[in-house]
Parts: C-alpha cells; structure tokens; sequence
C-alpha cells in the first residue's frame, strides 16, 4: 500500500513535531470509513510528555472515538514523532499498534539531520512492520 498524504499535512506535523521538541510529538488523519484518505488531522496531546514516548490521553481517546463514530470517519494516519532516533516504530511503538488498518507515519526531529527531518509511513500488523511509499499531494 502507498500513503497518499496532502503536503499541508505534512507540514502540520513537522511543525507540530518542532514545536513539541524535546517531547515526542502525536496525532491522528482521519478519513470517512472504508475511503482510505487522509482527509481531517488531528494533533493531540502527549500525555506522557516524555521526549522517548508518546501516549494519547485517555479522556482525549475516548472523545476521539466519539468524534470518529459521530462523523462516520475512521482513523487512516497515527503519527508521531521521535525526537532523537531515527523515524523507525520502536519496540513500543509496535507493541501499542493496535489499528491494523492505519498508516504509522514516524518523523524524526533527531539533530543529526537538523535542520531537515525523516518522514516515513509504516504499516504494523500483528507486531510486523512494513514499510511503504509515501505520495506526497500538492
């Protein structure tokens, strides 16, 4: 699979990921159900506010899967960002996939390449990772 993605998203989440620097950055693209596009991003909240992990506040999540329902949406991009590691799901990363049919996008802010940064798509089934082409859309 390809993720096609509007580089008005992808410019969001670099600077979502900039701004949140040192702390890993997060969010989610949502799209109606059974389309497949990213349509509607949707940065939240590092609850964790840790620059080595990221997790989405529960009362955040909750209100997420309201919204998704009410608008017959479904999620079709998990990102996030590593603030020191390349752009590659971690072990974490792949132990708390838990949507197999979204694309985990990963940029790195990591200073070694500053000041450009990795943007990458994955898919995570069932602990495997996949990575696949990103289409970036003017």
């Amino acid at each position: 699979m390809t993720l096609e993605i509007s580089r008005s998203f992808v410019d969001a989440i670099l600077e979502q990921s900039r701004a949140e620097y040192p702390d890993e950055c997060c969010g989610v693209i949502l799209g109606p159900v059974g389309s497949g596009k990213a349509l509607r991003l949707k940065p939240m909240i590092n609850a964790a506010h840790s620059p080595t992990f990221y997790e989405f506040d529960p009362k955040d999540l909750l209100g997420l899967y309201r919204e998704v329902d009410d608008h017959d949406e479904e999620i079709v991009v998990i990102y996030h960002s590593h603030t020191e590691t390349e752009a590659y799901p971690s072990r974490t990363d792949i132990a708390y996939a838990g949507e197999p049919g979204a694309h985990y996008v990963l940029v790195s802010t990591r200073k070694q390449i500053a000041p450009s940064t990795e943007f990458r798509s994955f898919r995570i089934v069932d602990g495997a990772v996949t990575e696949e082409p990103v289409v970036i859309l003017d």
